[in-house]
């Protein structure tokens, strides 16, 4: 009987579906990278989720974001995007975490029981944190580099951490993971140089926060907000799916 993966096992076959059904994917950072990530997986016919940011949604996330429309400004990211998945797969097991990832969370967040790890985290901190428990763990994990700033979506790439360059934010992760002894990671990076944000008075969020209600990091404590295109982040996200999804029915091609 046709299903709504039909068309994904006439691709992959009917092992690899039920495989992917009954793989975990936890999912940090649910927004321009991590929400077409998640969108990425669920329409492949990834079954379980762990749904980690402590936002809500901005007015500014509407140019890139796939969760946020005029409806759902204000609500939390990690709701939004549960009911988007359940929307398109109502068999789906989702868990929701409205919170920010610390080193101190790692214990509750990073669980053996996840098939994969997909980090859309934005801050090096955390991104270190959630890579080295990963690691220590034995979870296959995915992590994105600087996805802000650009224009050329053509220009992704994916490649370990070790072979990246032109990107800042893969300039610092690799000087971080080398000193604490990581010696592969699996990223999708861009080789577009970035581009210096038009701030002004008026498109500035430091002078101009709309931040909703329950924010609990406003952008005016960030030390730079990036710009960001429609068109940049999803593809980014997309890639981050697509090499969980051949990962996780074909093991042995992981980094």
């Amino acid at each position: 009987m046709l299903n709504e993966f039909s068309r994904t096992e006439l691709l992959i076959g009917k092992k690899a579906v039920e495989k992917l059904a009954q793989s975990m994917v936890a999912v940090f950072g649910i927004g321009g990278v991590g929400t077409y990530a998640v969108e990425g997986l669920v329409r492949a016919g990834v079954g379980k989720f762990m749904l980690v940011d402590d936002d809500c949604i901005c007015l500014t996330n509407l140019n890139r974001q796939l969760h946020a429309t005029r409806k759902t400004v204000g609500k939390p990211k990690v709701e939004v995007m549960r009911d988007r998945i359940l929307d398109i797969n109502p068999k789906a097991d989702v868990v929701t975490r409205q919170t920010f990832y610390m080193p101190e969370h790692a214990r509750e967040l990073v669980k053996p029981e996840y098939d994969y790890i997909v980090d859309s985290i934005d801050t090096v901190t955390a991104k270190i944190d959630l890579i080295l428990n990963a690691k220590q763990q034995n979870i296959p994990i995915i992590s994105c580099m600087g996805a802000g700033n650009k224009l050329d979506p053509t220009r992704f790439e994916i490649a370990d951490i070790y072979e990246t360059s032109v990107c800042p934010l893969a300039k610092v992760m690799r000087k971080e993971l080398r000193k604490r002894g990581i010696n592969a990671l699996k990223v999708v990076y861009s080789k577009e140089e970035p581009i210096s944000p038009i701030e002004t008075d008026e498109s500035s969020c430091r002078f101009n926060c709309i931040c909703p209600k329950g924010t609990t990091r406003k952008c005016t404590v960030r030390h730079q907000i990036p710009g960001s295109i429609s068109f940049v982040p999803s593809v980014a996200g997309l890639l981050m799916a697509g090499e969980v999804v051949k990962d996780l029915i074909n093991p042995l091609k992981n980094i």
